[in-house]
């Protein structure tokens, strides 16, 4: 069933100057921000400099976001909010009871879904500026919802000597925390506007890496990344493929 949802309204007027592009006033007020919020930091950045980047009224920024915080929680949402949406089509779709290439699968979305996200705002992570605000608080739950999802096929596949010495929240942390170090990957920075782009090759060591933190053998991590590999396309819905 379908819902009709009714936008609140917001102070301010909407653009002033015409668009220079084909992205939505929203989506390039998003992307201005995501660029200087990780280049110089949320709190040094003013909704003033956000709207002189995007070319529109400061008034007009309002229009489409009650303010800086509003959209920091936006951009972070776009570094999470991709792979969760996909975890029960991910449980759905592989072989049943085939748990290692659930997880393999999940992995590889992750590490696209942080790969590919607009100006490595994951980098926010990493700033007290952000993760000391109240406004962290709020993309918080989001976070620990993957991490969750992580923990519970990490419960399927986990040897009994790894439980033996975490738990399962602190396995789901330390798989989510392999995964981010993409973040730190895509800093290496190649010229000013460019970063460092992910190889498939990476990707599948990321997830190998993470099968073996739950002490998965190594034939079940080739068996889980034959399957993931082909089953990845599927999953990526707005990935333009290559011509055969």
């Amino acid at each position: 069933m379908a819902y009709m949802t009714t936008r609140r309204s917001r102070p301010g007027r909407p653009r002033h100057v015409p668009d220079s592009g084909t992205a939505s006033p929203r989506d390039q007020i998003l992307d201005a921000a995501a660029r200087l919020f990780v280049s110089q930091g949320f709190a040094a950045t003013s909704t003033r400099e956000i709207a002189d980047h995007v070319g529109i009224r400061q008034a007009s920024l309002y229009y489409h976001f009650a303010g800086k915080d509003e959209i920091l929680v936006e951009l972070l949402r776009k570094s999470v909010r991709p792979t969760t949406d996909k975890v029960d089509k991910i449980r759905n779709q592989v072989p049943p009871l085939d748990y290692e290439t659930a997880l393999y699968l999940l992995v590889l979305v992750d590490v696209r879904t942080l790969a590919d996200v607009d100006h490595n705002v994951g980098m926010l992570y990493m700033l007290p500026d952000v993760t000391n605000g109240e406004v962290y608080t709020e993309f918080r739950k989001e976070h620990e919802e993957l991490a969750a999802a992580y923990a519970d096929l990490a419960s399927k596949v986990a040897s009994e000597k790894v439980l033996e010495g975490v738990s399962l929240k602190q396995l789901g942390n330390m798989l989510i925390q392999q995964v981010e170090g993409v973040i730190s990957m895509r800093a290496e920075m190649i010229t000013q506007d460019t970063v460092r782009r992910i190889s498939c090759p990476e990707a599948w060591a990321i997830a190998s890496s993470c099968l073996r933190i739950c002490g998965v053998s190594q034939d079940k991590i080739q068996a889980a990344n034959a399957v993931a590999v082909e089953m990845l396309d599927d999953f990526l819905e707005d990935r333009v493929r290559e011509p055969a």
